[in-house]
C-alpha cells in the first residue's frame, strides 16, 4: 500500500490483543442484556436491543484498537458466549450473527492503520458484514431449504437497527478518539 495511506500506530503485544478481545466479548455479552432489562422495565421487550445493537459496539471498537486477530475473535466467540450463557441471540440467528460480528471485527481492525476517518472504517466494516450476512442467509434459504428464517430478516434487520448503526457512527469515532489520545496526556 502506498505509505501515505498508513497510518503509523504501534503493534500491540499479543497479550494486550488477548484482553482486549476478551474485555470485548465481555461487554458484548453485558451490553445487550443491559439494554434487554431496560427494554422489558420500559415494556419494550428485546426491542430496544434490537433497534440498539449493542454487541456490535464492543467488537467494532476492539478491531478498530486491537486489530483485526483481536476484532474477529471477539466477534466470532461474543455470540457463541452470549448464547451460552444467556440463550441469546436465538438458534436460528446465531450462525448468521457469528459471520457478521466475526467480520465487523476483522474488517475494522484490518482498517486500523489505514488513513481514512473512522467512520468510513465503520461504515465499510458494517457494509462487509451485513453483505455477507445477507448472503448466508440467501444461501441458506435457496441453497439449503431452510426454513428457520425467512428472507425478509436481511432488510427486516437493517431497518430495525439502523438507529443502532447510527449511533455506532457517532460513538465510535469519538470513543477511538478518546482512546488513542489519552495516554498522549
Amino acid at each position: 500500500m502506498n505509505r501515505e495511506l498508513i497510518i503509523r500506530k504501534p503493534r500491540l503485544s499479543v497479550r494486550a490483543q488477548t484482553l482486549a478481545a476478551l474485555g470485548a466479548v465481555a461487554a458484548a455479552v453485558l451490553l445487550p442484556q443491559l439494554f434487554h432489562l431496560l427494554g422489558a422495565a420500559a415494556g419494550l421487550g428485546s426491542a430496544l436491543g434490537e433497534a440498539l445493537l449493542p454487541m456490535h459496539l464492543p467488537v467494532l471498537l476492539v478491531g478498530l484498537l486491537a486489530g483485526p486477530y483481536a476484532g474477529a475473535a471477539a466477534g466470532l466467540l461474543s455470540p457463541l458466549v452470549s448464547f451460552a450463557l444467556t440463550g441469546m441471540p436465538r438458534p436460528a440467528l446465531l450462525p448468521f450473527m457469528v459471520l457478521e460480528l466475526a467480520v465487523y471485527g476483522l474488517c475494522a481492525g484490518l482498517l486500523r492503520k489505514v488513513r481514512m476517518p473512522v467512520v468510513c472504517k465503520v461504515l465499510l466494516a458494517q457494509l462487509a458484514g451485513r453483505a455477507l450476512r445477507a448472503g448466508a442467509i440467501l444461501i441458506a434459504v435457496y441453497g439449503f431449504g431452510s426454513t428457520a428464517l425467512p428472507v425478509s430478516v436481511i432488510w427486516t434487520s437493517v431497518t430495525t437497527g439502523l438507529l443502532g448503526l447510527v449511533l455506532q457512527w457517532a460513538l465510535l469515532p469519538l470513543m477511538v478518539y478518546r482512546v488513542e489520545n489519552a495516554g498522549k496526556k
